[in-house]
């Protein structure tokens, strides 16, 4: 790679970083999880130290925190307010002792003591106090300069505002982090993403009236700038801060060497759960004050201390119920209720426990404390149970034998080819017979790759059922909108515009239709297969009378399972009955003649942004008609991508780095029409 292509490369991950750090800080918004973000910073810094004419004055190895808000008065920080370094793994933690050593230049047998203090995931904040008043208090901001929020920290009862002990410094910057009680944020998940983002949202309020409806907590670690401080070590400061009227982490201590500092690590990782507030790591500081002031600093961050993170996709919870949902095709599929855990900037209530077999082969039990993990968009689940917390009185979980919504049997099916039960336990219940799996159904009848009807959402759907407005899908169609208008949250607007939805929509490919009946086995892909084998609903309407399931093993890709499934499917009197009253109510368009060879064979589109006057649907059919295929991420594999209004940024910024074409709308339509 040439040295212009690397600045580019470099320049990029900076911008990206500047915008993560942006939504964090001032936006109190998280956009990235933990993980990724700190594989950024790490990835930025590797390449520092690969290729010495990279420099950005945005780098991390020289920015701390972010510049402060315009909202609120500047002022600078006497000692700056310094980040930390991080350590991921035992190998960085005995690499940091070795660096201490060797800049003190003493030899490995040379006894440290550190000050092991748990990482809270709050908001850094500095509070000047003199002759033991409380004056001022500032944000970290960028480091050297912070917002004065001193009205807002008032309103903090932890914060203590005279300080009387004899003892207590002249003057002093005391310094710690604010943060929100899980418990309390209960009551405020409705508003923020995570405790983090509600303590940073609520400590930056306008109006310090507002700060104060908050339940705003802060706990005393460190100094700044001090006079008259007669205290020579950072756990007796810890003392100190407790006997001065701070609120101290309980549990802080004073270990020596890296073992014990690893030890204490596993213990405190695993009592996560049992603290009421979200700690993402433990900060290990040295503890003798004179060895810090010989340590000194790197640019940004403090050589005598570090931060040794948790896994930022893992953390310990406790289950406190198990829960069975169904989905569409009857599955009994359990999930752990969880006390609520910040996994990666993510508040984690619910975990996934897969099937009965995951739940025996695990033993997972109501009352366990568990480890949780969640990677990227995958659905939380639980890693593993410990043991040695469980309750003497545990009960084993029985999955059960009946459907908890109609009561009918539930039952593995066997599977021919693996010649095992199925891991899904399913209810025997001939669908719309069950609430849970009429619910679903409707659900995925609505969805985005079926009838993509706007303003009929889950929770609609939901609310439909209860007030007994639809039950199959067909009432959809059929909606007493007289009585909707009536109802809380509703209003001629809002009714009409779903009025406009539904009928929009009641024009549909055969492909779709098919697959928003929710048949088994039935995705997408093989409902188009199916579509080009009937070529008109009647056709596919009249299978049960005509009984020509066998025909159906001719078509590529579709086998005895999906054959077994539809046949399945017809003979369900309600079914039939679904399929007969929706073609009163639809128009059904027969199969598209897709060209073997149109102009757009071998090549793959993908679209970003909102479409004007056409819909994406419409847009993947042109595409698939003439011999083209889409894609649902950007790769190499993409050729060309639609850029619509409002695009993704990622996407394009992929794109770009990618070299794919990227055209917009017109020159897509304009492509169409020159080759067609």
């Amino acid at each position: 790679m040439d040295k212009k292509k690397i600045k580019k490369l470099y320049q990029n991950k900076i911008k990206l970083l500047n915008k993560f750090n942006k939504n964090y800080y001032d936006k109190n918004k998280s956009i990235v999880d933990d993980k990724n973000y700190d594989e950024l910073k790490i990835n930025i810094l590797s390449l520092e130290k690969k290729y010495n004419f990279l420099k950005s004055k945005k780098s991390p190895s020289e920015v701390i925190g972010y510049k402060p808000s315009k909202n609120f008065k500047k002022s600078l920080h006497r000692v700056p307010m310094l980040s930390l370094a991080n350590a991921f793994s035992e190998e960085d933690l005995i690499n940091f002792e070795k660096r201490i050593l060797n800049f003190l230049s003493e030899k490995e047998n040379f006894k440290l003591s550190y000050s092991a203090e748990p990482k809270i995931d709050g908001i850094s904040a500095s509070l000047f106090y003199k002759n033991g008043k409380f004056v001022k208090g500032l944000s970290r901001g960028d480091g050297k300069e912070g917002e004065d929020i001193t009205a807002n920290l008032e309103t903090i009862k932890d914060i203590p505002k005279n300080i009387s002990n004899r003892s207590f410094p002249e003057e002093i910057d005391i310094r710690g982090e604010v943060f929100i009680k899980n418990s309390d944020f209960e009551n405020l998940k409705d508003k923020f993403a995570n405790p983090r983002n509600a303590a940073s949202g609520s400590l930056r309020q306008k109006n310090p009236i507002d700060t104060s409806k908050i339940p705003l907590k802060f706990i005393a670690y460190t100094f700044g700038y001090e006079k008259g401080l007669n205290i020579d070590n950072q756990f007796d400061f810890l003392k100190s801060l407790y006997e001065w009227g701070f609120q101290t982490n309980p549990l802080n201590k004073l270990i020596s060497g890296v073992k014990k500092l690893l030890l204490n690590y596993k213990e405190v990782e695993k009592k996560r759960t049992e603290i009421d507030f979200d700690i993402d790591g433990i900060v290990y500081k040295i503890n003798d004050f004179q060895l810090q002031k010989r340590l000194g600093n790197v640019a940004n961050a403090p050589r005598w201390a570090v931060a040794h993170k948790f896994s930022s996709n893992k953390a310990v919870s406790k289950i406190i119920d198990i829960d069975i949902q169904i989905g569409r095709t009857g599955a009994l599929t359990p999930v752990a209720k969880i006390r609520p855990v910040n996994i990666g900037g993510v508040q984690v209530s619910n975990a996934t426990l897969h099937n009965e077999d995951e739940i025996i082969r695990k033993d997972i039990r109501v009352g366990d404390t568990v480890v949780v993990e969640r990677a990227g968009d995958v659905i939380p689940h639980i890693l593993s149970v410990d043991i040695n917390k469980r309750a003497k009185k545990s009960i084993k979980f029985v999955f059960p034998k009946n459907c908890p919504s109609c009561g009918s049997k539930t039952t593995k099916e066997y599977n021919e080819i693996t010649k095992k039960n199925d891991a899904v336990r399913r209810c025997t219940s001939e669908g719309y017979e069950c609430e849970k799996i009429s619910i679903e159904k409707l659900k995925h009848f609505v969805s985005k790759e079926a009838f993509n009807i706007d303003g009929l959402g889950k929770k609609i759907i939901e609310n439909f059922w209860k007030l007994k407005l639809i039950r199959l899908p067909q009432d959809i169609f059929r909606l007493d909108y007289k009585r909707i208008e009536n109802l809380e949250g509703w209003g001629k607007l809002s009714v009409e515009n779903l009025k406009y939805s539904i009928n929009e929509k009641k024009n549909i490919s055969l492909e779709r239709f098919i697959y928003a009946l929710g048949i088994r086995h039935i995705g997408l892909e093989n409902a188009k297969l199916l579509s080009n084998f009937f070529r008109t609903f009647s056709n596919f309407k009249e299978l049960p009378n005509t009984n020509n399931y066998s025909d159906l093993s001719n078509v590529d890709k579709i086998g005895e399972t999906q054959v077994n499934s539809i046949r399945d499917f017809f003979s369900n009197k309600i079914n039939n009955e679904v399929i007969n009253e929706l073609s009163k109510e639809l128009s059904i368009n027969n199969a598209l003649i897709i060209k073997k060879n149109g102009f757009l064979k071998d090549h793959t589109f993908m679209i970003t942004g909102k479409l004007s006057g056409i819909s994406r649907a419409e847009v993947k059919s042109l595409i698939e008609e003439n011999s083209g295929s889409t894609v649902s991420s950007v790769t190499k594999k993409l050729d060309y991508l639609i850029m619509g209004d409002k695009p993704t940024k990622r996407k394009i910024e992929t794109a770009k780095q990618l070299r794919i074409k990227i055209i917009d709308q017109s020159q897509f339509l304009k492509m169409l029409n020159k080759t067609s």
